[in-house]
């Protein structure tokens, strides 16, 4: 799975109530190779309490997504 689908499953359980721990347990249980680690899933609750409701990435500034090699 990859990060937007995990980051939908993190906002499903945050919305069914569910704590931190027992989305971790989940999501080891059933995605076990796969599966978000702590902090991943902290940030999103965090994010969700803060009414910010997206399952997108937002933009980030810094370095762009090619870099251009100087010859």
């Amino acid at each position: 799975m990859d990060k937007k689908e995990f980051s939908v499953l993190i906002k499903y359980c945050f919305l069914k109530g569910k704590n931190t721990v027992e989305v971790q347990t989940w999501l080891n249980a059933e995605f076990a190779d796969t599966a978000s680690g702590k902090s991943t899933i902290k940030d999103g609750y965090a994010k969700f309490r803060r009414d910010e409701m997206s399952t997108e990435d937002g933009e980030c500034s810094g370095r762009p997504k090619e870099v251009i090699a100087k010859t």
